[in-house]
């Protein structure tokens, strides 16, 4: 019995003494500096010493077109793909037009109906001008009396109306024909400039609203039924920080690397900034980015063979800026508290 008990309690000594060394193990373990994750790609690097950097969106050198129509139908059939190349007024997609198209044949016939009324008022002038002159030709008037003559220049008077009424009954019912087949040609969208189908938001059988609808529950903006643009230069929009605007300078030089990998990047024309400073609406994800943020948008251009990248794609831009002192900000010494 003794000898049982000296063997458990060899044995519980030894699980404690294991069960202290794994707890000295561990807390070495949790001393050790936890290696720092290196990321897939390296970051990119401002080339300039002193820079405002900021991030880019690739657009159309247009910008991008957001395509709707200009009635509200079902869409009978898209013409083109994406990615096909369009020029100016080239049909995108047509709309089941069957009523526009019957009220247009109406109008047709209605303009036939009155070319004829027309031509027959014509008609009547030209008989009642002839009875005129049968009366009026005569050198001895003593068979038919004045009132006679009265009634035949009355009635030519009479026509002559009834014409200039005919003739006004005529243009109408054109300028009614000319409003349908404008309504008519509605139902078919086409291609604003020369451009690239960047996007197709709608199918055959679909209903194409006639503006852009928010859904007012979620108060979510529908898609355009296409996306368009004209691609002969990439356009990079910059959201420069509002704190940064009064170092950018417009002729100061700009780059742009592109995500994933900094071996893509470029060199910047600038085209244009926005007068008006705006909240910014793309979001990088940065940690020191503030909701509230104000940015000036400035708008670089560059060949699209500079640099592979599609649009809509973000990219890390850089515009070189001057130097500034701490004392510049001052406009003078820092001041010193006595």
């Amino acid at each position: 019995m003794i000898s049982k008990l000296t063997n458990l309690n060899i044995i519980l000594t030894i699980l404690a003494i294991l069960g202290i060394l794994g707890a000295i193990y561990m807390l070495i373990l949790d001393q050790q500096p936890v290696p720092v994750s290196q990321p897939l790609t390296p970051p990119s690097v401002s080339p300039y010493e002193s820079f405002i950097a900021g991030a880019g969106i690739v657009e159309a050198a247009s910008e991008n077109i957001n395509i709707w129509s200009m009635v509200g139908a079902v869409v009978e059939k898209v013409l083109v793909k994406k990615g096909d190349m369009v020029t100016k007024g080239t049909p995108l997609l047509t709309l089941d037009g069957r009523q526009v198209i019957a009220d247009l044949k109406v109008k047709e016939a209605q303009l036939e109906v009155a070319q004829t009324a027309l031509e027959q008022q014509k008609a009547s002038l030209l008989y009642a001008q002839h009875e005129h002159e049968l009366v009026t030709a005569l050198e001895d008037k003593r068979g038919v009396t004045k009132e006679e003559i009265i009634n035949r220049k009355d009635n030519v008077t009479i026509a002559q109306k009834a014409v200039e009424n005919a003739e006004a009954s005529v243009k109408a019912a054109q300028a009614q024909v000319e409003e349908a087949r404008t309504i008519v040609d509605f139902y078919t969208v086409k291609a604003p400039i020369d451009c690239k189908i960047l996007q197709i938001n709608v199918r055959p059988g679909e209903f194409a609203p006639l503006n852009q609808p928010i859904n007012a529950p979620s108060l979510e903006i529908i898609n355009p039924l296409m996306l368009v643009g004209n691609v002969s230069r990439y356009h990079i929009r910059v959201d420069v920080d509002e704190n940064d605007a009064w170092r950018f300078q417009k002729d100061h030089p700009a780059v742009a690397f592109l995500r994933g990998n900094i071996q893509y990047h470029t060199l910047l024309k600038f085209e244009y900034y926005e007068p008006y400073v705006v909240p910014k609406a793309s979001f990088t994800g940065d940690s020191t980015e503030r909701v509230d943020t104000r940015v000036l948008q400035v708008v670089y251009s560059f060949d699209p063979k500079d640099m592979p990248s599609y649009l809509g794609q973000e990219v890390d831009v850089y515009i070189k800026a001057e130097k500034v002192s701490p004392n510049a900000l001052y406009g003078g010494p820092l001041p010193v508290s006595k």
